[in-house]
Formats: C-alpha cells, structure tokens, sequence
C-alpha cells in the first residue's frame, strides 16, 4: 500500500443513500486514495487511472480476479446512482461517474467523478469534524459491501464512541440495500447487520454492538456503541505532549511543513501549498492538532527549549 491509504470523504457524502457492490466500493476507496497520495488530485474533466494490479496488492486478491472484478465494475458503475441532501435541504439524485473506461490490454480501469462527488471527497468546510477518514487497510479484508458501509457509517463517530438512532429506512439505504432486499427484520439482521458487525469485530480497528430501538413491537432503528481496539490505540509518549509556540514560529513552521514531502499525503485535495499552510497554522495554534507535527518540526529547523534544573 500507499504511504497512508488514508480514505477521506465529507460526512455528507459518506451518509448518503447508495447501492455500491463491494468491488465498486474498492475502486472509489482507491480513486480517493490514489488522487491523494499521487497528487493527482480529482477533477470532473480528467480520468483517474486504476490498474488490476494495485487492486489486487491492496485487497489481497490474484490479478487475475482483481482483472474480472474491475471489468464487472466497468459495466455497472456507471449506472450507479446516490441520493444527498443538497445545502438547501432538498433530496437530489446524481451518478458516481460521468465517465468509466477498462482499457484491456493495460488491465486499468479509468473513472471521472461527478461533480457531487468531486465537492464531497476534496471540499474543505474549514473543521475535520465534518470529514470522516481511516485508513484503507481496515476494510481491505472484508467480502462483505454491506460490513465495508458499515464501518464507513460507524467510524464518522468513532471519538463520540457511540451513534445516535439510525432510522431503519434511512439506514438500509446507506447499507446499500434495494426496497425489496431482505425486507423481513430477521433476514435484514441475520443477513446484513449481523454478518457486517461480526466482520468489522474481526478485521478492523473497532469493535461494536448494538441496540434495537423500537415503537410498540416494531423496531424503527438501531444504534451503535464503538470501541476502540487496545492494538490501534497509541501509547502516549514524551513526544505526544503539546508544545507552545509564538505566532511568529506558527506562520514560519506553517509554510516550512507545507513544502515536507511526508504530509503531502495529508493535503486536502484540490487546496494549494498555502491553503495546506493555513489549515496546518491553525492545527499548530490547537494543543491536540498539533501532536501530528511534532515529530516533523525539527527537520524544518525548530528546536524545543531544554528545561532548566
């Protein structure tokens, strides 16, 4: 895999009402990874290049496989369309593509987003409160699309460590499921809910539960309570407490980090080297945003005041 694999949506996006199979879901996770890590960056009049070959390195699948999942996927992602609640309130439908393409004899798939997609993967709102990201290996894994939107869902509440209600409607939408699929409460639990928690308890980074909220004897929704597994929590070191700097140091400190490589793959996409340098300054000016930094600063020359005794 990439330096970070790190898959960053809005949480607009991330909510809404779809139908992905699980290998179209892998193809979208890669666009946004890759056009990140690439500095390709995501636009609405340039393909972005997938090959077979990269799929199957990061889903742990034969290239042979990876070659027939993404040529299905050709043929059908295109059509696939998602619901959103536009800034006015109001439910619009739009595609996921404007433009699919396998190129055979090079076994790559090229994809052009909508514009929709586009804003809801490389817009900043100004607060990464409003983004919802992790890290591509925790849902590599996974054979089930209904377990990969789960996490997707779930993990937008991950510091909160627990969900409000999610409406059964609502929420089978964004699981993916059609109007007529699993329409039973016993088949929709034992077929998709139950199958995707037991998989993310498995193979991810979180383990969940759930609870059923109901009216009278029937259940209208669930909600979700989400821990964090001991393995991926990190322990706190010397290098982890906050460190106060001047207005001054932020706006040199700012820039010099900007320009670093490394966090390359941390600029929001589609923002330049100073707008990237504006989001770190305010990071650095937060006792807790700035931790990410702090192992980076000293190779653009700042040095940390030795306590006196």
């Amino acid at each position: 895999m990439y330096k970070s694999d790190l898959v960053v949506k809005t949480n607009h996006l991330n909510t809404v009402l779809q139908n992905l199979s699980l290998a179209e879901i892998r193809i979208i996770q890669l666009a946004i990874v890759d056009a990140r890590e690439t500095n390709t960056g995501l636009s609405t009049d340039r393909p972005l290049r997938i090959d077979a070959l990269r799929y199957a390195e990061v889903f742990e699948t034969t290239r042979q496989n990876a070659y027939m999942r993404m040529k299905e996927a050709e043929s059908t992602l295109f059509d696939r369309r998602f619901t959103y609640i536009d800034d006015n309130g109001n439910p619009k439908k739009t595609r996921w593509l404007q433009e699919v393409g396998y190129i055979d004899d090079e076994g790559a798939i090229e994809i052009v987003f909508t514009l929709a997609v586009v804003k809801g993967i490389s817009r900043i709102d100004g607060a990464e409160d409003f983004f919802t990201s992790y890290l591509l290996k925790q849902t590599a894994t996974m054979q089930s699309n209904y377990s990969v939107r789960l996490y997707e869902l779930l993990i937008q509440w991950k510091t909160a460590r627990k969900t409000p209600v999610f409406d059964i409607e609502n929420f089978r939408g964004q699981l993916g499921l059609l109007e007529n699929e699993y329409g039973r409460m016993y088949d929709f639990k034992q077929r998709v809910l139950d199958l995707a928690v037991k998989e993310i308890n498995e193979k991810s980074d979180i383990t969940v539960s759930y609870n059923q909220q109901k009216q009278g004897k029937s259940i209208i929704g669930f909600s979700f309570s989400i821990k964090l597994k001991a393995s991926a929590v990190k322990p706190v070191t010397d290098s982890d407490t906050s460190i106060k700097l001047s207005n001054s140091q932020i706006k040199l400190f700012s820039s010099k980090l900007a320009e670093l490589n490394e966090l390359g793959s941390t600029a929001p996409i589609g923002k330049s080297t100073a707008e990237f340098a504006a989001i770190i300054a305010d990071h650095l000016a937060d006792p807790i945003k700035q931790k990410k930094y702090i192992p980076h600063l000293e190779k653009v020359g700042y040095k940390q005041e030795k306590s006196k005794g």
